[in-house]
Protein backbone atom coordinates (compact mmCIF):
# COMPACT_ATOMS: atom_id res chain seq x y z
CA UNK A 1 0.00 0.00 0.00
CA UNK A 2 2.88 2.38 0.80
CA UNK A 3 4.38 1.71 -2.63
CA UNK A 4 1.09 2.52 -4.32
CA UNK A 5 0.71 5.72 -2.26
CA UNK A 6 4.28 6.87 -3.12
CA UNK A 7 3.70 6.14 -6.80
CA UNK A 8 0.41 8.03 -6.70
CA UNK A 9 2.07 11.06 -5.06
CA UNK A 10 4.89 10.97 -7.63
CA UNK A 11 2.44 10.89 -10.52
CA UNK A 12 0.33 13.63 -8.93
CA UNK A 13 3.39 15.83 -8.35
CA UNK A 14 4.54 15.33 -11.94
CA UNK A 15 1.06 16.17 -13.21
CA UNK A 16 0.98 19.38 -11.16
CA UNK A 17 4.42 20.47 -12.39
CA UNK A 18 3.44 19.69 -15.99
CA UNK A 19 0.11 21.49 -15.64
CA UNK A 20 1.72 24.59 -14.14
CA UNK A 21 4.28 24.77 -16.94
CA UNK A 22 1.46 24.72 -19.50
CA UNK A 23 -0.31 27.79 -18.10
CA UNK A 24 -0.39 30.41 -20.83
CA UNK A 25 1.23 33.53 -19.52
CA UNK A 26 0.53 36.99 -20.87
CA UNK A 27 3.43 37.99 -23.07
CA UNK A 28 5.56 40.71 -21.57
CA UNK A 29 4.90 44.18 -22.91
CA UNK A 30 7.83 45.40 -24.96
CA UNK A 31 8.34 49.13 -24.62
CA UNK A 32 10.27 50.84 -27.39
CA UNK A 33 12.65 53.77 -27.18
CA UNK A 34 10.94 56.98 -28.22
CA UNK A 35 12.52 58.04 -31.49
CA UNK A 36 11.42 59.03 -34.99
CA UNK A 37 11.88 55.50 -36.27
CA UNK A 38 9.61 53.92 -33.66
CA UNK A 39 6.76 56.43 -34.01
CA UNK A 40 6.99 56.56 -37.79
CA UNK A 41 3.79 55.60 -39.57
CA UNK A 42 0.07 55.94 -38.96
CA UNK A 43 -1.65 56.55 -35.62
CA UNK A 44 -5.19 57.26 -34.47
CA UNK A 45 -6.28 59.05 -31.34
CA UNK A 46 -8.04 56.35 -29.32
CA UNK A 47 -8.56 58.07 -25.95
CA UNK A 48 -8.52 61.57 -24.57
CA UNK A 49 -8.16 61.90 -20.79
CA UNK A 50 -9.16 58.25 -20.39
CA UNK A 51 -12.33 58.52 -22.47
CA UNK A 52 -12.89 57.11 -25.93
CA UNK A 53 -13.75 59.60 -28.65
CA UNK A 54 -17.36 60.44 -29.45
CA UNK A 55 -18.60 58.33 -32.34
CA UNK A 56 -17.83 60.01 -35.65
CA UNK A 57 -14.90 62.06 -34.35
CA UNK A 58 -11.33 61.19 -35.18
CA UNK A 59 -7.75 62.30 -35.42
CA UNK A 60 -5.30 60.49 -37.69
CA UNK A 61 -1.64 61.42 -37.74
CA UNK A 62 1.14 60.06 -39.90
CA UNK A 63 4.75 60.62 -38.90
CA UNK A 64 7.48 60.47 -41.56
CA UNK A 65 10.78 59.67 -39.90
CA UNK A 66 13.15 60.63 -42.74
CA UNK A 67 12.33 64.32 -42.73
CA UNK A 68 10.52 64.45 -39.36
CA UNK A 69 7.25 65.68 -40.82
CA UNK A 70 3.65 64.84 -40.07
CA UNK A 71 0.24 64.96 -41.73
CA UNK A 72 -2.73 65.17 -39.39
CA UNK A 73 -6.36 64.87 -40.43
CA UNK A 74 -9.03 65.43 -37.81
CA UNK A 75 -12.54 66.64 -37.25
CA UNK A 76 -12.27 67.38 -33.53
CA UNK A 77 -12.34 71.14 -33.99
CA UNK A 78 -14.31 71.28 -37.23
CA UNK A 79 -17.61 73.09 -37.16
CA UNK A 80 -18.89 70.97 -40.02
CA UNK A 81 -18.42 67.48 -41.34
CA UNK A 82 -15.40 68.67 -43.31
CA UNK A 83 -12.18 67.39 -41.76
CA UNK A 84 -9.18 69.62 -41.27
CA UNK A 85 -5.73 68.55 -42.53
CA UNK A 86 -2.55 70.02 -41.10
CA UNK A 87 1.06 69.40 -41.99
CA UNK A 88 4.23 70.29 -40.21
CA UNK A 89 7.40 69.09 -38.60
CA UNK A 90 8.19 67.44 -35.29
CA UNK A 91 11.19 66.82 -33.12
CA UNK A 92 11.85 64.35 -30.33
CA UNK A 93 14.29 65.16 -27.57
CA UNK A 94 15.14 63.92 -24.12
CA UNK A 95 14.98 66.18 -21.09
CA UNK A 96 16.01 64.75 -17.71
CA UNK A 97 15.49 61.21 -19.00
CA UNK A 98 11.99 61.98 -20.32
CA UNK A 99 11.11 61.79 -24.03
CA UNK A 100 9.42 64.92 -25.35
CA UNK A 101 7.78 65.41 -28.75
CA UNK A 102 7.32 68.95 -30.06
CA UNK A 103 5.73 70.09 -33.27
CA UNK A 104 5.31 73.04 -35.56
CA UNK A 105 2.56 73.49 -38.13
CA UNK A 106 3.37 74.58 -41.68
CA UNK A 107 1.98 77.76 -43.20
CA UNK A 108 2.59 79.95 -40.14
CA UNK A 109 0.30 77.78 -38.05
CA UNK A 110 2.67 78.08 -35.13
CA UNK A 111 3.71 75.56 -32.54
CA UNK A 112 1.56 72.73 -31.23
CA UNK A 113 -0.55 73.76 -28.26
CA UNK A 114 1.64 71.63 -25.97
CA UNK A 115 4.91 69.77 -25.87
CA UNK A 116 4.16 66.16 -24.94
CA UNK A 117 5.86 63.58 -22.74
CA UNK A 118 5.70 60.29 -24.64
CA UNK A 119 5.36 57.15 -22.53
CA UNK A 120 4.36 53.52 -22.93
CA UNK A 121 5.44 53.36 -26.57
CA UNK A 122 4.87 49.89 -27.99
CA UNK A 123 4.54 48.70 -31.56
CA UNK A 124 0.78 49.40 -31.36
CA UNK A 125 0.19 52.23 -28.88
CA UNK A 126 1.66 55.22 -27.11
CA UNK A 127 0.58 57.80 -24.55
CA UNK A 128 1.17 61.54 -24.74
CA UNK A 129 0.85 63.77 -21.67
CA UNK A 130 1.07 67.53 -22.03
CA UNK A 131 4.30 68.66 -20.40
CA UNK A 132 2.59 71.72 -18.92
CA UNK A 133 -0.70 70.01 -17.96
CA UNK A 134 -0.58 66.43 -16.67
CA UNK A 135 -4.36 66.16 -16.93
CA UNK A 136 -4.16 66.49 -20.74
CA UNK A 137 -3.53 62.86 -21.79
CA UNK A 138 -3.92 61.33 -25.23
CA UNK A 139 -3.58 57.66 -26.12
CA UNK A 140 -2.76 56.79 -29.72
CA UNK A 141 -3.06 53.39 -31.37
CA UNK A 142 -2.00 52.03 -34.70
CA UNK A 143 -5.04 51.69 -36.98
CA UNK A 144 -6.37 48.22 -37.62
CA UNK A 145 -5.21 46.58 -40.84
CA UNK A 146 -7.85 46.78 -43.55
Amino acid sequence: MKTFFKAFLTVLSAALVFACSKIDKEPAVVYLPVNANNISGDWELAEFNGLTLIEGTYMHITFVRNDKTFVMTQNLDATSDVPHTSTGSFNILTENGVSIIKGKYDYDGGLWGHDYIVTDLTATSMTWTAKDDETFVQKFERPAEK
